[in-house]
């Protein structure tokens, strides 16, 4: 009766077909998640959609800089990173004295 003892089910739990992480979503779907926030920033929301898009992008691209990057999360990242840019902006103007009237 000890002939399958240590080879058991805890050496290979997962099945041959499941192999990544399924915990959060994959690199391509936060880049498109990206770019849907950062397209959507640019009519609503930009100041909060735009670092969202952000952070999709650069979690899409595996958190570095180097090797092959998708290209929704570099159009991710960037249209976020001008997104954000362009919020900052409108929030200045909007609080400056007067609100661009001359007088």
């Amino acid at each position: 009766m000890m002939a399958s003892f240590g080879h058991g089910t805890r050496r290979h739990p997962r099945s041959r077909g499941r192999t990544w992480s399924r915990t959060g979503p994959d690199r391509a779907t936060l880049g498109i998640i990206g770019v849907i926030c950062a397209v959507a920033g640019f009519f609503v929301l930009g100041i909060i959609l735009g670092p969202v898009a952000i952070v999709c992008g650069w979690l899409a691209m595996g958190r570095t800089w180097a090797g092959s990057r998708p290209l929704t999360a570099v159009v991710a990242l960037v249209l976020g990173a001008i997104d954000t840019l362009l919020a900052i902006i409108w929030l200045a103007g909007a609080t400056t004295p007067g609100n661009g009237m001359l007088f």
